[in-house]
């Protein structure tokens, strides 16, 4: 059996867990596109205010920061900044055989503290809050990365 097939069900884990996080960048993404649209405000660029379709009555002031929007700008941003290391990371967990648990205990916790942080970040809980899903998620993928090199310089 290799260790990229659904055979493995280590890398069955990591599928799973990459898929939902893959998931979560992309509907970050709508999430922010939805508040701008629900708000008619925060857009990013001043071509942003030319009119449209959908922006039938545009205004300098759609250009303004809007918290609602900007909210979401910065927990995709955030994603964007942790997650592809977390894949990148996890597919070379994959291929040094970790013991399922280990697998499932490391891949699920990082989607489990990812989702909330994404909570705490949505409801506006304080920062302690978000920092203590932030560092779960970021030691889980320094150990993976670290576990890594030790199996492969040992």
């Amino acid at each position: 059996m290799t260790l990229l097939n659904l055979e493995n069900p280590i890398f069955e884990v990591y599928v799973i867990a990459a898929a939902l996080m893959v998931l979560k960048i992309m509907l970050q993404g709508w999430m922010t596109v939805y508040r701008m649209l629900k708000s008619n405000s925060g857009l990013a660029s001043p071509e942003d205010i030319q009119k449209g379709l959908i922006n039938k009555s545009p205004d300098p002031s759609q250009l303004e920061v809007n918290d609602y929007v900007d909210r979401s700008r910065r927990m995709h941003r955030n994603d964007l900044e942790n997650i592809p290391a977390f894949l990148i990371a996890g597919l070379l967990f994959v291929a040094v055989n970790p013991a399922l648990w280990l697998a499932q205990t490391m891949m699920f916790g990082f989607v489990a503290a990812r989702f909330a942080h994404f909570w705490a970040y949505s409801t506006k809980k304080t920062h302690e809050v978000r920092a203590t899903f932030y560092t779960i998620a970021s030691l889980t993928v320094i150990y993976m990365a670290v576990h890594v090199l030790w199996v492969a310089v040992l």
